[in-house]
């Protein structure tokens, strides 16, 4: 009797080559094992999990009430349910808006829960905290644009980049990121052209979440493009339900229209 071969998780290695070779990235957020191995078996080569789940699983209104732990249990949860796709954890409200060697006891429990790679909102300014964590073995995906965490700050749930100077702060902060050893970058609601020439300027992939279709990927909270969730949407969200005859068809589709560069379209960007 032949032995199958065990499936392989995506390492780093892995992204950069598909990456490399001009390939969509493709990212959905996931916060359970079902949703992990439905995902999956549809195509979705990084799974997030994402401090979204404050919003659509614990029916919060922003995503700063979610804890370390509870990012841990999820993500734990989505490692038990998927077994090649890379899973990324976000680093929640409170836990990397600290010192880079606290930052580091907070990821380390997201690691050993699953994740493979961390996600942390911010700038320039925590460019010394990405450096921090990626010489100690731990990747980092950096988030710039709207970042959630600081919604507060920014007045709301608003497009950033969209004066000259705001665009170039933004781009400045990409390259500083990467320049501190970032893996990737996820760019949120900003005006297609910035999210275009934010790409362009780096070399690590990009992953876009309403900026446009330019960038080296695509990323969607699963309730959204399933049109689960309740109240408004941003106009990044397109229903990927509409027209679907299962949840997996959904999802394949969203999978496809990444990988042909066809979403998001004109109507999905800013």
């Amino acid at each position: 009797m032949s032995v199958q071969p065990q499936a392989r998780r995506l390492t780093l290695a892995d992204l950069g080559k598909r990456h490399q070779a001009g390939e969509k990235l493709v990212m959905l957020t996931c916060y359970d094992a079902s949703f992990a191995a439905l995902s999956e078996a549809a195509g979705v080569e990084l799974l997030l999990v994402g401090d979204s789940l404050g919003n659509v699983v614990q029916g919060q209104d922003s995503t700063l009430p979610v804890t370390l732990r509870e990012m841990g249990y999820h993500t734990a949860a989505v490692r038990r349910g998927s077994a090649q796709a890379m899973i990324v954890a976000d680093m929640p409200f409170g836990a990397s808006q600290i010192s880079p060697e606290e930052t580091f006891r907070n990821a380390v429990p997201l690691m050993a829960s699953g994740a493979q790679m961390v996600k942390l909102e911010g700038g320039e300014e925590m460019a010394e905290t990405v450096r921090f964590l990626v010489s100690r073995g731990i990747p980092v995906c950096g988030h710039i644009g709207l970042t959630p965490q600081s919604v507060h700050q920014l007045g709301g749930f608003r497009v950033q980049g969209k004066n000259e100077a705001d665009a170039e702060r933004l781009l400045k902060d990409a390259l500083a990121l990467e320049a501190a050893g970032a893996a990737m970058l996820v760019l949120e609601a900003m005006p297609a052209t910035l999210g275009e020439a934010v790409t362009n300027s780096l070399c690590i992939p990009t992953i876009g979440i309403g900026a446009g279709a330019k960038t080296s990927g695509q990323v969607l909270v699963i309730y959204d493009m399933l049109n689960i969730s309740a109240g408004k949407k941003p106009r990044f969200v397109k229903n990927f339900m509409a027209g679907a005859a299962s949840v997996q068809a959904a999802v394949a589709a969203y999978v496809q229209e990444v990988k042909a560069g066809t979403f998001p379209s004109a109507e999905f960007s800013y």
